[in-house]
């Protein structure tokens, strides 16, 4: 059935339809800057969602990128407030480090723009594929001055052709007022000539004495089974009762190029934690997700998600359909792009009778991706 048919078919299963309207603005100076400005509109014609407005700004020239994010909600006077503003800018500071700046604020309670967080990367690249990594989150405290609520130390190494290393500490701060080593991640990522990725990443946390305790640890295995198909075993260990490494959660998945513009994913995840269940040492089948996606001869594309899980009250009854997710990007006229998006979920009873839909025009290349994720139901 096609999806106008079941819509008109469906008259009588609550729908919220949610606008997006962008319009981008792109401009070059002779020196090659680049800038362009966007800003978008989202309403509920239902009246269930407060309406917002988002504007965004960014600019490239000599090296510097500025990019600035401003959030209005309406207010209960029936005009658009100041919500959230997000400022990020990307410095080339020599040729071989890079620094990022990300400020985030918010609107205190008498409409004043006041600074939440920032965050500061800064990565340098050195002879032998080594780069180092210094991210420093800091939060204002009571006087509003900021103090440095999490540092990470990152050390990137290529011991060998196709080994990637990657040492990570993470620094949280201490009763004395400093900063101590509170975590400890370990990557290690292997290629090999036929294709095959091997990863693992060890996490260790710290037990306040010196010593470290082993977490968690995250492997996976992604091989290329044939042209057109792609497949990745993924496992998740943590310490049982008995101290010993066990399996707690796995993925499977398989990636296949159908052809004529066509691709099937599919992944099954199977874990000990069973809604609606008592816990136990084994696995069990807890999501299966199929994703089929499709590209036009003129260039539109159609993805179309399903998420398949067990019932929380009655998990032995079987994975049954909980989310279907339909993307559509259209090129249009002028450059812009058009985008739809259907969200069918399960409503109390189990059924799938919420519909939403969202549809969008942007300008901006870099914006039209397809994200079959689930949307965050707007409050």
């Amino acid at each position: 059935m096609s999806l106008h048919r079941w819509l008109k078919s469906s008259a009588l299963i609550p729908v919220t339809v949610v606008l997006w309207l962008a319009q981008v603005c792109l401009a070059q100076d002779a020196s090659g800057s680049q800038s362009w400005t966007a800003s978008s509109q989202q309403g509920d014609l239902g009246g269930n969602v407060n309406p917002t407005r988002t504007s965004e700004t960014h600019t490239e020239s000599n090296g510097r990128i500025v990019d600035k994010t401003s959030v209005e909600t309406l207010g209960p006077d029936g005009r658009y407030v100041p919500y959230s503003e997000t400022e990020k800018e990307s410095v080339r500071v020599n040729d071989t480090t890079v620094r990022n700046i990300e400020r985030t604020f918010a609107r205190g309670p008498n409409g004043e723009r006041t600074l939440i967080q920032e965050r500061q990367e800064e990565s340098r690249s050195l002879p032998g594929g080594e780069q180092k990594v210094v991210r420093t989150t800091s939060s204002p405290d009571v006087n509003g001055a900021l103090q440095v609520v999490r540092r990470e130390l990152e050390d990137t190494k290529q011991p060998s052709p196709g080994v990637r290393e990657t040492h990570t500490t993470v620094l949280a701060p201490d009763v004395n007022g400093g900063l101590t080593p509170a975590v400890q991640i370990e990557q290690r990522e292997t290629k090999t000539s036929d294709g095959t990725i091997e990863f693992k990443k060890s996490t260790l946390l710290s037990d306040g004495t010196g010593r470290w305790q082993l977490s968690e640890v995250r492997e996976s295995t992604t091989k290329q089974e044939s042209d057109r198909v792609r497949s990745k075993d993924e496992r998740v260990l943590r310490p049982n009762s008995n101290g010993s490494l066990a399996i707690v959660e796995r993925t499977v998945s398989k990636q296949t190029e159908a052809g004529s513009g066509e691709r099937h994913d599919t992944s099954d995840t199977y874990s000990t934690n069973v809604p609606g269940q008592a816990g136990d040492d084994h696995l069990q089948l807890v999501q299966r997700e199929s994703t089929v996606r499709r590209t036009t001869a003129t260039g539109a594309q159609s993805t179309t998600r399903q998420v398949q899980q067990p019932s929380p009250g009655n998990p032995s009854d079987g994975l049954h359909l909980t989310t279907e997710t339909i993307d559509i990007v259209r090129p249009g006229s002028g450059g812009n792009t058009d985008q739809t998006r259907t969200i069918l979920t399960t409503d109390s009873n189990g059924q799938l009778g919420e519909v939403w839909i969202d549809t969008g025009k942007t300008g901006n290349p870099s914006a039209i991706q397809v994200d079959t994720r689930t949307s965050a139901k707007p409050k």
